[in-house]
């Protein structure tokens, strides 16, 4: 995928100029003329070079750097100065920018600024998925590195820039709009329409005037002409959320639609076209639907292009943790709380629990603490019902926790590597020799492997006890076993 490159320019003359100079370059240009709308740009589409104008009609460009590395964004700002203002530049380079550039910009300065530093970002960019390959904590409004989110993120990345219809499936609260959304913003079309339908919320006399809109006068209270879904989304993306509770009638128009990408509004005769891609998803079971014959096994198929299963909370492990104290930092910014952390009383608590409403119900428990609390970190008597009273099925967790650095089933180390010659020491003291049992001298990486495995055997299997047991980070684990269990594969 191409690098991008923003443009934050009131000037919609220069901003063309700039264009033209860069228009047979390999990366993809774009422009905007307010700081909301760079904001709203990099949020949803995070490009690898910004070069930001200073005087903005809205916010000043100071200010947008300063929110863009106050959030963290991993992008290289450039900062274009008039004559005059170059002393605020260089102030704007400590507190963040990488370089700047005089107006009026040359092309060749414009060209050979930006190759630099979307070269630089590339090899910066390398060397983070390396590192973080299998621990993307963010990604596209998700939080969480769990293996099963992984394998949702790879199958965005794979589909978001084509046209393949995707139906998403899962619980409520696990986050479908969220993954639809991501598709879209990940696509060509993110900077077009996003328009979510939600199906069981809609009363069935209005669900056809929603997607396909009406004529004045096609029903009663139709007192003007009014857009659709599908025409407001046109360009962009149309998510049909909870598609299962569509009636069967509705179900068959929509078919068609999907076949022939055109339609006609409620009261009209004339047949318009659009451009839209689909995206649906269901709390459902479909196969569940199409047996008890509630949805159409055309309109299965014609959907079903692309399938993503969304995990339940309760299935991603350490991913509980990370959203609860992003939701903790974010809900105590907001209400000026002194909120920085959770107790690991707590925080195996949350674990363990089954989060039948999924993230949605974690943000909920967490906005309860924060509103009724004030203190510095959560405690076990902050929790609301029905979390207070669920008993955790950990054995001993508290002793666990105590005793970490006793875990007595650990297997006897045993020499697996050749036999060393034994060694002695001189001790000056009292000019007496020592033996050495050189027996146990064994590489470092075998032992670190065997104590792991240890610990996750001890938790029965629970690799996110394990890690509390050790006092590693539960991801450092994750990835330790994935190398050994690739290793053994190769083998």
């Amino acid at each position: 995928m191409l690098q991008k490159v923003l443009l934050v320019e009131d000037s919609t003359s220069l901003a063309i100029l700039y264009k033209q100079y860069v228009k047979d370059e390999p990366y993809e240009f774009f422009h905007v003329t307010t700081g909301e709308d760079a904001k709203n740009f990099i949020v949803k589409n995070p490009p690898q070079l910004i070069i930001l104008d200073l005087k903005l009609p809205d916010i000043s460009g100071a200010e947008i750097l300063q929110w863009i590395r106050e959030q963290k964004i991993p992008t290289a700002v450039i900062i274009a100065t008039a004559h005059g203002t170059i002393d605020i530049a260089v102030t704007l380079i400590q507190s963040g920018a990488n370089d700047f550039l005089e107006k009026p910009i040359q092309a060749d300065r414009l060209k050979t600024s930006i190759k630099n530093h979307l070269a630089h970002n590339k090899l910066e960019g390398l060397v983070e998925d390396i590192q973080n390959d299998f621990n993307r904590n963010k990604y596209q409004g998700f939080i969480g590195s769990s293996l099963p989110m992984q394998a949702v993120y790879k199958i965005i990345d794979a589909v978001a820039p084509t046209n393949a219809s995707v139906f998403i499936s899962g619980e409520s609260g696990t986050g479908k709009e969220v993954c639809a959304e991501a598709i879209h913003y990940k696509s060509q079309r993110y900077n077009k329409p996003f328009v979510a339908i939600n199906c069981g919320a809609i009363p069935r006399d209005l669900m056809e005037s929603e997607i396909f809109g009406h004529l004045k006068g096609a029903f009663t209270g139709a007192t003007t002409d009014r857009k659709g879904a599908a025409m407001l989304a046109n360009g962009g993306t149309l998510f049909l959320d909870e598609l299962c509770e569509m009636e069967l009638d509705m179900q068959k128009k929509l078919l068609r639609f999907l076949q022939t990408g055109r339609f006609t509004p409620l009261g009209g005769s004339k047949e318009i076209s659009t451009d839209i891609r689909i995206i649906c998803a269901t709390n459902r079971d479909p196969l569940i639907e199409l047996n008890e014959k509630r949805f159409r096994e055309d309109l299965y198929y014609r959907v079903n292009v692309v399938p993503i299963q969304m995990p339940p909370l309760r299935d991603r492990g350490t991913d509980i943790l990370d959203i609860a104290r992003y939701f903790l930092k974010k809900f105590a910014k907001q209400d000026h709380k002194k909120f920085t952390a959770i107790k690991r009383n707590v925080e195996l608590k949350l674990s363990h629990y089954s989060w039948p409403g999924n993230v949605r119900q974690l943000q909920n428990i967490i906005r309860n603490i924060v509103v009724l609390h004030n203190d510095t970190h959560i405690l076990m008597e902050h929790l609301p019902e029905p979390i207070n009273s669920f008993k955790t099925s950990i054995k001993n967790t508290e002793k666990q926790h105590i005793k970490a650095s006793n875990i007595t089933p650990i297997k006897p180390i045993t020499n697996t590597g050749p036999t060393l010659p034994t060694m002695t020491t001189s001790d000056n003291s009292t000019n007496a020799k020592k033996k050495i049992n050189t027996h146990l001298i064994r590489p470092m990486a075998d032992i670190e492997r065997e104590v792991i495995e240890n610990a996750i055997d001890y938790c029965e299997g629970n690799v996110l006890n394990a890690a509390v047991l050790l006092e590693l980070s539960p991801s450092t684990l994750y990835r330790k076993k994935q190398v050994w269990d690739t290793y053994e594969e190769s083998d």
